[in-house]
């Protein structure tokens, strides 16, 4: 038995977005004259929404005004830079669109904030998702089971029938507490031994997998 609906991380599970967040992150820095990063370090970064990533990559001890500050500039260059590079993985549009031909309602759960998780999405999948939800005041960050639960509500679909992708322990974790099936991805940019540590239920290996996974 298939399930009914697959919630989708976004960062390194359907978009490798990281040469964009690399080249926000640095950007936003360098006006600061602070010291850039490298894509390996900026990859450790990620995976708690931007002010994380900045609170990270910024000089140990900036100040939270200062953070604010670099958030608010980080937000108002992405549209102008968040897209210049980020593209699909190899074989999600079609992984999607089998899943979407079965039935199943499909949605996106990113920490990325909620403008920016909407806009990439309609760039790069017009009309796939029938749910799409970033960091928000009613959508706190993974690994809060707030946002999860309420997209299974909003679908109509019960969490032991919804399967939870994503590429990070925060993403196994979050489906773990909202009751979901944890589902990781080995192609993104944590490693399988997090996912596995995190509850991961099931790991997948290439996006062609995930339509062979049932319920147990």
């Amino acid at each position: 038995m298939f399930f009914d609906a697959y919630i989708f991380d976004l960062d390194g599970t359907v978009l490798d977005t990281l040469p964009d967040l690399v080249n926000i992150t640095n950007t936003v820095l360098t006006e600061w004259d602070m010291p850039t990063h490298t894509t390996e370090e900026v990859n450790s970064y990620v995976g708690n929404g931007a002010r994380m990533l900045l609170v990270r990559a910024a000089p140990e001890g900036t100040p939270d005004d200062v953070i604010d500050a670099l958030l608010a500039r980080w937000r108002d260059i992405y549209p102008e830079l968040g897209h210049q590079f980020t593209h699909p993985y190899a074989g999600i549009p079609e992984a999607l669109d089998e899943l979407k031909g079965r039935g199943a309602k499909l949605g996106v759960l990113s920490n990325k904030f909620d403008a920016a998780t909407c806009a990439v999405i309609g760039r790069h999948f017009p009309g796939v998702f029938d749910l799409v939800r970033g960091e928000g005041p009613e959508t706190p960050r993974k690994p809060d089971p707030t946002g999860l639960l309420k997209m299974m509500a909003d679908l109509g679909v019960a969490p032991e029938r919804c399967a939870y992708v994503g590429d990070s322990g925060s993403d196994m974790t979050v489906a773990v507490n909202a009751g979901a099936v944890p589902v990781g991805v080995t192609w993104g940019y944590r490693s399988a031994d997090e996912l596995r540590k995190c509850g991961a239920r099931y790991l997948v290996d290439s996006p062609a997998e995930l339509a062979a996974i049932t319920v147990c």
